[in-house]
C-alpha cells in the first residue's frame, strides 16, 4: 500500500521519533505450548491510560494453525524508507509480518482499519517460504528501504546450516530469495541489524534447529557447540567482510542493538552464558583502523543457590545463571536494559559513553529461584524479563516473561503462564515496576511486544539526531 506523502509515523531521525505521540496499544505474540490443542495468537493490549479497558487484552487473534511457536515478529516498513536511497518513501506501516519459528510459516497481517481488530491478510506456507529462501525458522524480521529482511535459523533440510537472510517484497509479499552472495564461514544465525549510513549488516549466532527446537541441549552446551561468533558484511554488496569471535566459552551471541544515531558506528550484543563461571555478559562492537572490534563491556555474575531449588539441568552447578536473553537500547542512545532471565531482573543501564556503561536502576520479578511476585498478583511468579520493548520517548518499558516453549519448561519446570509488565523509567536514570501494569495471560504465553506506530527496536534512522 503506497500513500501520497509520507506515513505519519516514519521519522527521520530517532530525535523526532522520541518526540512521538505515546503509544496507545501494543501487539504481542502468544503462543500455546506444543501439544496443547490451541493455535498461538497475536494478542492486542490497551496501554491508553485515559482508556477503561487500560492494562487488559482487548482483543486476541488467534491463527488458523497449531504449533507455529510465534517468537519474534516486525513490520512492514518504518523511518527507513526515509532514507535517501529508499525507492518506496511512501511505504506505509501497516501490516504485521509474524513468523512461525517451528513451523516456519509467516502471516500477514492487517492492522488497518482497526488497528485494535487486526486481520490475516495472508499466509505464505512452509514451502513458498522453504522453496523460494532456502532458509527454514525465519526469526527477526526488519523493515529495510528497499525489502524486508528476514533471519532464518535453519537451512532448507531444516537440521543443518547454514542459516541466513531473506527478504520480502515490500508490496506483495512475496519471497525474493537469500540476501547473502558470499557468506564465507558464516554458519549460524540469529539476530541482524544494521548501520544503514555505513552500509554495514551485523548478524549474531544462536544454533541449528536441532540445538534449541527441542529444549537447550547441555552436551552441545558444554562442548561449546552454540554461536559465539558475530559478523560485519557489507550491506549493498551482500558479502561477509569480517568475523569476529569473542570465544568459545561465550555461548549464544544473540541480541543486536546498533546505536539509532546514523553517525555513531557502534553497539551491544549480548551473551547468555560463559561455559566457564555461568556469567552472562553485554559486548560492545566498534571499527578502528578499518576492523570491527568486539569488547565485553558487562558481566553479570550467577547467583549460588541450593541444589533443591534449581531444575534438573541446573542442579550439578549449585548456582542460577543470569541467562541474559534481550537487550534493548533507548532511541536516545543512553540507556541499555538488560533482561536476566535465569535470576529474575532487568538491569538499565547508562550507557552515554559506551565503553564505561554505568548501572543506573534494576528491578526484579519471578525467576528460577526467587520468584519474585508483583503488587497486582498475589503470589510468587514463574518466568522472568524476557522480551524487552521501550516506548519511543524512553519513559516506559515494557517485558513479557517467556522465551521458548521447551526452554520455559527446562529452566520453569514447574509451569508457565504468560504474562507481562511496565516500568517506569526516570528521566536521568532509574526506573521502578509500575504497581498497578500487571497483565496475566493465563496459560497463553507471550513473547515479544510490538508498539503501535513503532518502538526503539523496530525502526532505522538515516538522519542524525
Amino acid at each position: 500500500m503506497a500513500l501520497w506523502k509520507p506515513d505519519p509515523s516514519f521519522y527521520p531521525s530517532a530525535k523526532m521519533a522520541m518526540q512521538a505521540p505515546p503509544e496507545r496499544h501494543a501487539y504481542v505474540a502468544a503462543l500455546h505450548p506444543q501439544g496443547s490443542g490451541k493455535p498461538d495468537a497475536i494478542c492486542v493490549v490497551d496501554l491508553d491510560p485515559q482508556s477503561a479497558t487500560y492494562c487488559q487484552v482487548v482483543n486476541k487473534l488467534e491463527l488458523p494453525y497449531e504449533g507455529d511457536e510465534l517468537h519474534h515478529f516486525g513490520w512492514n516498513a518504518c523511518s527507513s524508507a526515509l532514507c535517501p536511497y529508499a525507492p518506496h518513501p511512501h511505504l506505509e506501516r501497516r501490516y504485521l509480518i509474524v513468523p512461525g519459528l517451528r513451523s516456519s510459516r509467516i502471516y500477514i497481517i492487517d492492522t488497518k482499519p482497526d488497528p485494535l481488530q487486526p486481520q490475516i491478510v495472508r499466509t505464505l506456507e512452509p514451502e513458498e517460504v522453504i522453496g523460494k529462501s532456502g532458509y527454514s525458522r525465519p526469526h527477526t524480521v526488519h523493515c529495510g528501504p528497499d525489502a524486508i529482511y528476514i533471519s532464518a535459523m535453519g537451512s532448507a533440510n531444516g537440521d543443518d546450516g547454514p542459516g541466513g537472510i531473506f527478504m520480502l517484497d515490500h508490496f506483495s509479499f512475496n519471497v525474493v530469495g537469500p540476501w547473502e552472495l558470499q557468506r564465507g564461514d558464516q554458519e549460524l544465525a540469529y539476530d541482524f541489524w544494521w548501520h544503514l549510513a555505513e552500509d554495514v549488516l551485523i548478524s549474531s549466532e544462536w544454533a541449528k534447529p536441532p540445538q534449541f527446537e527441542n529444549g537447550l541441549v547441555p552436551e552441545e552446551l558444554l562442548a561449546n557447540k552454540y554461536g559465539h561468533r558475530i559478523h560485519f558484511w557489507d550491506l549493498r554488496k551482500r558479502k561477509l567482510e569480517q568475523s569476529v569471535d569473542i570465544g568459545a566459552h561465550h555461548q549464544m551471541l544473540l541480541e543486536l542493538r546498533p546505536a539509532h544515531d546514523p553517525t555513531k558506528s557502534y553497539g551491544f550484543a549480548g551473551v547468555v552464558i560463559s561455559t566457564e563461571d555461568l556469567s552472562a555478559s553485554i559486548w560492545a562492537w566498534r571499527r578502528e583502523n578499518g576492523q570491527w572490534l568486539m569488547e565485553k563491556i558487562i558481566t553479570i555474575p550467577p547467583v549460588p543457590a541450593e541444589e533443591d531449588d534449581l531444575p534438573p539441568a541446573l542442579k550439578p552447578f549449585k548456582a542460577v545463571p543470569p541467562l541474559v536473553t534481550d537487550i534493548d537500547l533507548s532511541l536516545d542512545d543512553r540507556f541499555l536494559y538488560v533482561s536476566c532471565w535465569g535470576t529474575g531482573e532487568l538491569h538499565q543501564y547508562d550507557v552515554s559513553d559506551p565503553l564505561n556503561p554505568k548501572l543506573t536502576g534494576k528491578v526484579a520479578i519471578g525467576g528460577i529461584v526467587g520468584k519474585k511476585g508483583h503488587p497486582k498478583n498475589a503470589g510468587p511468579l514463574l518466568g522472568a524479563p524476557q522480551m524487552v520493548e521501550i516506548s519511543r520517548d524512553g519513559r516506559r518499558v515494557y517485558f513479557t516473561n517467556s522465551l521458548y516453549s521447551t526452554w520455559d519448561d527446562q529452566f520453569y519446570p514447574e509451569g508457565m503462564g504468560g504474562w507481562m509488565v511496565k516500568v517506569d523509567v526516570e528521566e536521568d536514570g532509574g526506573m521502578s515496576l509500575d504497581p498497578d501494569f500487571f497483565i496475566d495471560f493465563g496459560e497463553i504465553r507471550v513473547h515479544q511486544v510490538r508498539l503501535e506506530g513503532g518502538d526503539a527496536s523496530t525502526d532505522s534512522f538515516c538522519f542524525s539526531s
